[in-house]
């Protein structure tokens, strides 16, 4: 039985329907400027902010399309007619400014940093526990973090806000993803010394020392400063208890939430709430296989499917190739089964998201090393797991295509794969192979450039 954050952000989603932060207001009939004095009011409020990576512009639909389907993991689907040609033109490179899914990305994406940032600013002000207030400003820090490392990859130069907003005249700067990203790492520095090294009860979904340290691990991968990339990671690797579960199917599914490879899930609860998740529904091929519909969303590339090497465990954990239908014949259709479950209703699943995983680390951290004996044994751990032999400097191809290859196969559908093309420099080549023309950046939303002068849009986008 689930008891965990999932409740207090049930009530958030309960008296908060629109955008604006100050919507929690209504929780006790109070105005926003009474709501800010105790305690027990911050932690609303950082229930509050976990409750905006379920929105629909961040993890419940956004991020998979911008940071999964863009890539060469997955495409739209055969349905390309009506607002699935929204998606279809992300992955094609031909979307517009006027995108509903980037467009809500951005909106929703800025929501939860105004929720973390509101926190920030008003926290130090009241007296309370000591460690919950901590606690609390390290989860605002990394919960800020993880959206501007979402806007610096979709977008590279996005007003870098770190205050509450409270002039709807203010001047609005863009500052570059190496601005941002660099401010990033600094708070996530902080974050990681104030947060808890592990939770539980209650408190499981909450971010930890080891959430933080990850995170602050792939931007400093990212921002190409590798030697503190490999500093944070082996934190997460020496200090923190996580480790790879002995089977790649004990990962995935209800029944494996937040187990010891997890490092941080999104928390869900089915139930007509308002917090159940909808991956269940969005990437299945057929109604006919779950509660709800099948919207065959995401879909997985034969380029994919082709790229696990013979004998990889992983691949038929982490794709499908068809299903039966109710008349009882064979369909094929590529689709992905890590998020197969049983949901209440439509697009109503318990089934959480995980953020980050064990895997993950020891990949980035063989990144972080370069080629090495050391290295190649974090990949090792993780092929071995698959089922796969070790590989070494004699195996065929480079460092960096070997460690690319890898994090592919095993993080496929995590929203990893668009960021990592970036940070591998191997968009144009991976896309190309696609017969794809692609472009490295999502185009601002029209409304930003339209309501905020001096906002440069990208270039590509022009």
């Amino acid at each position: 039985m689930k008891s965990k954050i999932y409740v207090l952000i049930m009530a958030m989603f309960l008296v908060s329907c629109g955008d604006d932060f100050t919507n929690l207001s209504p929780i006790s009939q109070r105005n926003v400027d009474n709501f800010y004095t105790s305690g027990n009011d911050f932690v609303l409020a950082i229930n509050g902010a976990y409750a905006g990576l379920m929105k629909t512009g961040t993890y419940n639909q956004s991020y998979w399309v911008m940071f999964e389907m863009r890539s060469d993991n997955t495409d739209q689907g055969p349905d390309v007619t009506g607002l699935a040609n929204e998606l279809a033109v992300v992955h094609a490179f031909t979307e517009n400014a006027l995108n509903q899914f980037v467009g809500d990305a951005y909106r929703d994406t800025y929501v939860l940093i105004t929720r973390a940032n509101i926190i920030l600013d008003k926290i130090d002000a009241v007296t309370m526990n000591e460690a919950i207030k901590s606690r609390i400003k390290g989860e605002a820090l990394f919960l800020r973090a993880l959206g501007y490392y979402h806007l610096a990859i979709a977008f590279d130069k996005v007003p870098l806000i770190l205050s509450e907003v409270t002039d709807i005249n203010a001047t609005v700067t863009q500052s570059n993803k190496t601005e941002i990203l660099t401010q990033m790492a600094s708070d996530l520095e902080m974050a990681e010394g104030l947060l808890p090294a592990t939770v539980s009860g209650a408190d499981v979904g909450r971010a930890t020392k080891g959430a933080a340290a990850t995170l602050l691990g792939k931007i400093y991968l990212t921002l190409g400063q590798n030697s503190q990339a490999a500093t944070a990671l082996r934190r997460v690797v020496d200090n923190y208890g996580y480790r790879l579960v002995d089977d790649y199917a004990d990962i995935w599914g209800v029944q494996n939430e937040n187990n010891p490879e997890s490092i941080f899930e999104i928390q869900y609860k089915a139930g007509g709430f308002g917090t159940g998740s909808p991956f269940t529904n969005f990437f299945s091929p057929s109604a006919f296989l779950q509660n709800g519909l099948g919207n065959n969303r995401n879909r997985p590339t034969q380029q994919l499917y082709d790229a696990f090497e013979e004998g990889d465990l992983r691949r038929d954990i982490s794709i499908a190739t068809g299903y039966v239908n109710q008349n009882g014949e064979d369909v094929e259709a590529l689709h992905i089964l890590k998020y197969r479950s049983e949901p209440f209703t439509n697009g109503d699943s318990d089934l959480n998201w995980i953020v980050f995983r064990y895997a993950d680390v020891l990949l980035m951290l063989a990144e972080a090393l370069g080629e090495s004996t050391e290295s190649y044994g974090y990949i090792n751990q993780v092929r071995a797991r698959a089922g796969l032999g070790p590989i070494d400097s004699s195996t065929p191809g480079s460092f960096e295509q070997k460690l690319l290859h890898e994090r592919r196969v095993e993080l496929a559908f995590e929203n990893h794969r668009w960021a990592d093309l970036h940070r591998f420099d191997a968009v144009q080549p991976a896309m190309a192979e696609l017969g794809l023309n692609a472009k490295l950046l999502f185009p601002i939303p029209q409304r930003e450039i339209d309501v905020s002068p001096g906002m440069q849009q990208n270039s590509e986008h022009q």
